[in-house]
C-alpha cells in the first residue's frame, strides 16, 4: 500500500464514517418509526449528495488539468488547499463537540423531517452527507496535487469510503460496537497532520506564484542526502508533505498549524449547557459514539 493511498484512505475512512454514522442514525429512526415510505427519499438525498461531491471532484480536476497552467494553476491549487484545511479543521472540532449529542440531534431532525414530508427527509440526508463529501473531495484533491498523483489518492479515498460503509452497515445491524469517540480522536490527530501538510503546500503554491514573500528563504535542503523516492521520503511527503527542502514560511506554517490545532484539539471540552430533551422513538436502537 503506497503512502499516498494510505493518506487518502484515512480521509475517506474518517469522512465516510462520519457520514455513515449520520445515515445510520437516520435509518434507525425511520425504520423504528415504521415509516418505510421515507426510505426512498432518504436514500435519494444520500445518492444526490454523493453525485454532487463526485461532480465537484470532476470539475476541480478538469479546471486544474485543462484550463489552468503556470501561475494561475499554482494559485488555484493553493486556494483549494486552504479551503480543504479550513473545512477539515471545522469538521474535526464539530465532531469533537457534537459526538456525545449526535444521535439526539439527528433523531430530533429526522423526526421533524418525517412530519414535513419526503422532500424534507431527502434534504436532511443530502445536507448531512454533502458536507462530508465536499470536505473529502477537497482534501483528496489537494493531497493529489501535492503528491503529483491522481490514481492512488482516488483509489485510497474509494477504499476508505467502502470501509466506512461496511462499518456503518455493521453498526446498523448491531453486529459491531465501535468506540467511535476513540476512533475519531486518533483519526482526527492524523488528519490534523495531513491538513498541516496541505497548508504547507498552499504556502508553497502562493510563493511560487509570487503572492507570498520568502520563496528563496530556504529553511533546509536535504535533497542531496535524502532520496525523494525513498520509502521514508515518500512517506513524509505523501502523508504530511514534509519534503526534502522547504522555505522558512512553509515550515513555520506547518508547525504553527499542527501544534496550535493539536493543543486546541486535546484541550478539555467545556461542559455544554443543558438543552430540553428531544423526543425520540422509545425503541430506537442505541449507537455507541463513545467519548472524544
Amino acid at each position: 500500500m503506497s503512502t499516498v493511498f494510505f493518506a487518502s484512505y484515512l480521509v475517506g475512512l474518517r469522512d465516510g464514517l462520519e457520514a455513515a454514522l449520520v445515515v445510520t442514525i437516520l435509518l434507525t429512526v425511520v425504520t423504528r418509526s415504521q415509516r418505510r415510505d421515507a426510505l426512498l427519499p432518504l436514500w435519494a438525498g444520500v445518492g444526490l449528495a454523493i453525485a454532487a461531491a463526485a461532480g465537484l471532484g470532476v470539475i476541480l480536476t478538469y479546471v486544474a488539468t485543462s484550463l489552468l497552467s503556470g501561475v494561475r494553476l499554482e494559485v488555484f491549487e493553493a486556494v483549494t488547499s486552504l479551503l480543504a484545511v479550513s473545512l477539515v479543521t471545522w469538521m474535526i472540532f464539530w465532531m469533537r463537540r457534537s459526538a456525545r449529542t449526535l444521535k439526539k440531534e439527528f433523531t430530533g431532525k429526522i423526526t421533524e423531517a418525517l412530519g414535513m414530508g419526503p422532500a424534507a427527509v431527502a434534504a436532511l440526508a443530502f445536507i448531512a452527507v454533502i458536507r462530508e463529501g465536499v470536505e473529502m473531495v477537497l482534501l483528496v484533491f489537494s493531497a493529489a496535487q501535492a503528491a503529483s498523483q491522481t490514481v492512488a489518492p482516488l483509489a485510497g479515498m474509494i477504499a476508505g469510503v467502502l470501509s466506512a460503509v461496511l462499518l456503518g452497515w455493521l453498526m446498523y445491524a448491531a453486529v459491531a460496537r465501535v468506540n467511535l469517540g476513540r476512533l475519531f480522536t486518533w483519526t482526527g490527530v492524523l488528519l490534523i497532520l495531513v491538513a498541516a501538510g496541505i497548508a504547507k503546500y498552499a504556502v508553497h503554491g502562493f510563493q511560487v506564484a509570487g503572492a507570498l514573500p520568502g520563496g528563496t528563504d530556504v529553511a533546509y535542503d536535504l535533497s542531496t542526502t535524502i532520496e525523494p523516492t525513498s520509502w521514508y521520503g515518500t512517506l513524509l511527503a505523501a502523508t504530511v508533505n514534509l519534503t526534502p527542502s522547504a522555505t522558512v514560511l512553509e515550515i513555520g506554517v506547518w508547525f504553527a498549524y499542527a501544534i496550535g490545532v493539536l493543543v486546541l484539539f486535546f484541550r478539555p471540552a467545556k461542559a455544554a449547557p443543558d438543552r430540553p430533551p428531544v423526543p425520540a422513538p422509545a425503541d430506537a436502537a442505541p449507537i455507541n459514539t463513545g467519548s472524544v
